[in-house]
């Protein structure tokens, strides 16, 4: 706990040193092959070092097979108390276990928990073939969410994480589906048990969570997922919220469990030190440009933000945000509510985010004859406009 304290001490003021610009964000690093710090909302980028570096993940892999599980129970396709049986595939996992045999059954509720906590092998193969039918299948609806969600970067052989061929990912593609498995206030409940036992037929299982971070009195760590083989090094992805405002973090290929909790626990303090979140679009805004409109009534429209925007930023430089609105030049005719064009945030030549503008009243289309007049009108200025030069 003092090393942590005393790195992080450090840390502080090399971060007073070079100031909280963006040089500074540049300069902060960590020693890992690969990592990133997201803002759990948005997913806006605070920190990245080679993020989307192709390595293999180890049991970080579980975060998509947990993520399947709890939107499956979330579609009604399966509860919490459903019985889940151990066939003899699960049975003779390797890796990290709580021992399950052939003659265990068990609420699906307590084979998840055996997955969050103690990361357990046996547990999660027999979820997957809860889940998907067999292994097989629930492999692959992991690739096809993983698709869905933007991960480019992933492909997954089996649903733990143990070590084979063409089985990687990336920070940022983790950082993706740890967004989505962190949403669910069940997952962030039992990913904070440190110690808890498991009844199974014929033996009481104890397990201890593999993320010895949610010890750590500096944060209040929810998540969400550790991973470790002689190949991945060791990695975690971490979750942690503070006044509102949640970070993920994740590390991968440290040397040791401590090099990989302490470069965690640094990232998320720098984020939640070094970061404000900033409200830069309010819903049902109304002072904007009008946009364009094509072969309308009225040339333009009047338009309203349709949802809210919020964006992070180092501290001391929101001054440098600015907006922008640019028009999809609809053809009308165009009904209230229709999108008529985007609201985008910059910081710099960055974009943190965008919002669609939504038509504030109909637009009838032109007739033809007032459609024919403009279009006489246009080619007369441009001829007008090439005798100029």
């Amino acid at each position: 706990m003092k090393k942590i304290l005393s790195l992080l001490i450090c840390t502080f003021i090399v971060l007073a040193i070079i100031g909280t610009g963006i040089a500074g964000a540049d300069e902060f690093d960590i020693p890992a092959k690969s990592a990133i710090l997201v803002d759990a909302a948005t997913g806006q980028v605070l920190f990245e070092k080679d993020p989307h570096k192709t390595l293999p993940p180890a049991s970080i892999t579980k975060i998509m097979s947990l993520l399947l599980t709890f939107e499956a129970i979330d579609r009604g396709q399966a509860s919490f108390d459903d019985m889940v049986l151990v066939s003899q595939n699960a049975e003779g996992m390797g890796g990290s276990q709580i021992y399950l045999s052939r003659k265990d059954k068990l609420p699906l509720s307590r084979m998840i928990e055996a997955v969050i906590i103690p990361s357990a092998n046996d547990a999660c193969v027999a979820i997957a073939e809860f889940i998907g039918g067999t292994e097989e299948n629930f492999v692959r609806m992991m690739n096809q969410r993983a698709q869905e969600l933007g991960m480019t970067d992933t492909h997954f052989i089996n649903p733990t994480g143990l070590p084979a061929d063409n089985h990687y990912t990336t920070a940022y593609d983790i950082s993706l589906m740890a967004r989505e498995l962190i949403k669910y206030d069940k997952f962030r409940e039992w990913a904070q048990v440190w110690h808890d036992t498991i009844q199974l037929y014929d033996r009481e299982a104890s397990i201890t969570n593999t993320n010895s971070l949610i010890k750590y009195s500096g944060l209040k760590i929810d998540g969400v997922k550790t991973g470790h083989t002689d190949e991945a090094g060791y990695c975690l992805a971490a979750s942690a919220e503070k006044d509102g405002f949640r970070l993920i973090s994740v590390v991968l290929n440290t040397e040791n469990m401590t090099q990989r909790d302490e470069s965690s626990a640094e990232l998320l303090e720098y984020g939640f030190r070094a970061f404000e979140r900033k409200v830069v679009v309010k819903e049902n805004e109304k002072d904007l440009p009008e946009l364009d409109v094509k072969q309308g009534k009225t040339k333009t429209v009047a338009a309203y933000t349709g949802q809210s925007l919020q964006v992070v930023v180092l501290r001391g430089t929101a001054a440098d945000l600015r907006r922008e609105t640019f028009s999809l030049e609809k053809v009308a005719p165009i009904s209230k509510g229709d999108k008529v064009g985007e609201l985008v945030v910059y910081q710099g030549t960055k974009e943190l985010g965008r919002v669609d503008l939504l038509a504030s009243e109909d637009v009838a289309k032109a007739n033809i004859f007032v459609r024919f007049f403009r279009w006489l009108w246009s080619a007369i200025l441009k001829l007008v406009e090439r005798f100029r030069h």
